[in-house]
């Protein structure tokens, strides 16, 4: 197969999602607009150097986890500065880049800073109760950037869509109104919290005592920010990078008899939490002291972590950059695979080495295992540039060393972590107050306050109008849905001619019973149709006078057995909807009848029950429940499209 393109092509088809542990950031000044190429250029090279000079001194004291903050030239899409920066487990690092970011804005005025990371624009993240209701991760792209010392957004009424990048812009390059500017509640959140640095970031530097060999100390002493490397390579160790620790060729080549020399290192906390919570034995070849002095074998045991890490470190970036592999070579290599290179061959399988000898070669030969070698290396060369200096212990003795820093931190972080939960807690309680009074606000201009007034113009029957037609639509895989092309006709149910037949079935039983020889099935359908009996018949009228002795006797005995029940009282009946009145003349004129005393009561307590105003009064029982808080009866009523006001439940 042949060798592919390009390797932007490649690197083209990788997952652009950035990495998890690594903060991106993109300056763009004014005048890149109106200039390209070699002119563009110089003018970013020499705002590089400005920029540079100015973080100098805010950087200079500090510890970066895995590397320092940097900016490189780029030419498109739009000529500019951009960096990256790996923070890994230091969190303090992206927001000092963000620290810094905002002070360069302050610093040049013409410029527009674009920062980012996984989760996109982090900025609005942290701000996330103080934006505008139509900002989300869609509708924010191009839209949000840093420039002189404020959070701007991009208004959707300047550009409803997506705006490109170019016009965005041009757009904060030609205003100098504050129509881009975020809310003030958002740029008081962010002002508050980047207002801790760059102190909170010093603070995150820990001072260690430590003995390490005299090379370890004298590479740290040029170059302090080579300890980052080092326990990165502690960190990240592998079984083949532990071989090298065992035989310590660079950094101990005397072995126990190389000098040891004690000094305060400086470190990131993250660092110094890494290097003490793993456990590892010490090399053969170390010398550590008695355990008896517990003081002395903690400096050793730490400075023997760092020692580790400096030549695994070392060995392996040496070994890569003769290669010119390392990072660069496996997103190459991931690349190949996802562009279907090795067209699914099992690795270790002839074709497979062949096909990767191909692609090493190209690598070779590309301008990215030239920067991938030169990158990985110059780690390598400084530490050799450094122990090519003459050195010796000496100029690490008869200094006054100050002590480690205290690391109760380490171990009793709980207060400051519940100090930051409970203002996150708070910030959600104030938000949700708001959405509150706004949300009732708005309530009242619509006229659905909560006032018994408005209760009383409510049209509860909606509820049971809506509740019917919701009731009647038929559902499919996609929710319920009007019937369609259906005629759906109402249950033709008599119930005179229903209670008829069944007194004429069970009189026919009773004079089966009797010795007669009338026989059920011939007089009758199938479908007990008895609509052709002479109902004026002598025989008809007997069953008649027996059927209606049968059901008063058994609706007597019902009516007794449901009035020792509480069923009555937990429905409302159509007769309470009645005038007192009625009911009065209604009951006189059943006792004037010589009904009986069972169905006297029967009418009081178990009259038909009204469906739809006991719909109504469970709705308002189960609302009222609610305390205005959410609900099923609230949701229900809201998906139905209807509203209750927030006393609907009370005083009924």
């Amino acid at each position: 197969m042949a060798a592919p393109e390009s390797s932007s092509s490649l690197f083209a088809l990788k997952n652009s999602r950035p990495p998890d542990d690594t903060v991106f950031y993109s300056i763009f000044p004014d005048s890149s607009l109106a200039s390209a190429g070699s002119a563009a250029a110089d003018e970013l090279q020499f705002l590089h150097l400005r920029i540079l000079h100015h973080v100098s001194p805010i950087t200079a004291p500090y510890i970066w986890q895995h590397q320092p903050f940097s900016l490189s030239i780029t030419l498109s899409p739009v000529p500019h500065l951009s960096g990256h920066l790996r923070f890994g487990d230091n969190l303090e690092d992206e927001w000092f880049v963000v620290y810094l970011l905002f002070e360069i804005s302050k610093t040049f005025p013409n410029l527009s800073i674009r920062v980012w990371d996984s989760d996109e624009e982090f900025l609005l993240i942290e701000s996330a109760f103080h934006l505008p209701k139509w900002l989300n991760p869609e509708t924010s792209v191009n839209r949000v950037f840093i420039r002189r010392g404020l959070l701007h957004i991009i208004p959707k009424s300047s550009f409803p869509t997506m705006p490109k990048l170019e016009d965005s812009l041009r757009f904060l390059a030609s205003r100098d109104d504050n129509s881009s500017l975020a809310p003030d509640a958002v740029q008081l959140h962010l002002r508050k919290k980047i207002g801790e640095y760059p102190e909170r970031a010093y603070r995150n530097v820990h001072r260690v005592r430590v003995r390490v060999p005299v090379s370890v100390a004298w590479v740290l002493k040029h170059e302090p920010c080579l300890i980052s490397l080092a326990v990165e390579g502690f960190y990240d160790r592998d079984i083949d990078s532990m071989k090298h620790a065992a035989r310590m060729e660079r950094f101990l080549p005397k072995g126990k008899g190389e000098e040891m020399v004690e000094v305060v290192i400086r470190m990131s906390r993250a660092m110094y939490a890494q290097l003490v919570q793993q456990k590892f034995q010490a090399p053969g070849c170390f010398p550590m002291p008695e355990r008896s002095n517990v003081g002395k074998y903690m400096e050793a045991e730490l400075g023997m972590k760092i020692t580790c890490g400096f030549e695994m470190m070392y060995q392996l970036r040496k070994k890569q950059g003769g290669e010119g592999k390392g990072s660069t070579w496996e997103a190459f290599r991931q690349s190949l695979e996802s562009s279907g290179y090795f067209a699914r061959l099992l690795p270790g399988s002839k074709e497979y080495k062949r096909l990767m000898e191909n692609a090493e070669g190209y690598y070779r030969n590309s301008s990215l295992h030239a920067r991938a070698s030169e990158v990985l290396s110059a780690p390598v060369k400084r530490i050799d540039e450094i122990l090519a200096l003459p050195h010796s212990a000496d100029e690490f003795k008869n200094h006054e060393l100050p002590p480690s820093d205290d690391d109760s931190w380490l171990y009793g972080g709980e207060d400051e972590l519940n100090a930051a939960l409970q203002e996150r807690q708070n910030e959600m309680e104030l938000y949700s107050l708001k959405h509150k009074k706004k949300q009732k606000s708005k309530e009242q201009q619509d006229g659905g306050s909560a006032s018994g007034e408005n209760l009383d113009d409510y049209d509860l029957g909606g509820i049971a109008k809506s509740m019917q037609a919701f009731v009647e639509k038929i559902s499919s895989y996609e929710g319920a849905e009007v019937p369609e092309d259906r005629n759906f006709k109402d249950v033709d149910f008599d119930v005179d001619q229903f209670m008829k037949d069944m007194e004429t079935v069970m009189g026919h039983r009773g004079s089966k019973d009797n010795g007669s020889d009338f026989d059920l099935e011939e007089g009758s359908s199938s479908d007990l149709d008895f609509d052709d009996y002479e109902e004026d018949s002598e025989h008809s009228e007997d069953i008649d006078e027996g059927g209606d002795q049968f059901m008063h006797s058994y609706s007597d005995a019902l009516n007794k057995e449901l009035k020792a029940t509480t069923l009555s009282k937990t429905f409302v009946h159509a007769h309470d909807q009645a005038s007192k009145k009625n009911n009065e003349e209604e009951s006189s004129r059943k006792n004037d009848e010589g009904t009986s005393n069972a169905n006297d009561e029967m009418d009081d307590e178990l009259t038909p029950v009204d469906v739809d105003i006991n719909l109504v009064k469970n709705f308002l029982d189960s609302y009222t429940s609610q305390e205005g808080l959410s609900g099923p009866a609230s949701n229900l009523l809201g998906l139905m499209g209807l509203r209750l006001p927030d006393d609907a439940g009370k005083g009924k």
